[in-house]
């Protein structure tokens, strides 16, 4: 049974692999953006909610941390919605690439 630091993990990577698809097949997955986007900003919103709430047991400057990091998703994420392309989509991708690898090496 995973962890949920696993479930997150594996979460933030989907999301990820999502985001590539539609960057490196540009042309022909276009139209899956928004779905992607989506997903993505769903599952920062849950992160976020998540993080800030008081019974949170993580450090407070980790908690900001993560806080802040969903807050530049989120201006990507509109700023994406309002320029598509695909050259924006890496740090999206490499921010849940990154975060999934720091929960799955602390899990």
């Amino acid at each position: 049974m995973a962890t949920p630091r696993e479930m997150e993990a594996d979460k933030l990577l989907y999301a990820a692999q999502q985001l590539a698809a539609v960057r490196d097949s540009w042309d022909a997955k276009r139209i899956e953006l928004d779905a992607a986007l989506l997903n993505n900003r769903k599952l920062w919103s849950v992160l976020m909610a998540t993080v800030t709430r008081p019974e949170n047991p993580l450090p407070p400057a980790v908690r900001q941390n993560v806080a802040n990091i969903g807050i530049f998703v989120m201006k990507q994420t509109v700023d994406l919605m309002n320029d598509p392309r695909p050259e924006k989509l890496g740090s999206l991708i490499n921010i849940n690439r990154e975060l999934a690898a720091g929960l799955l090496a602390r899990a």
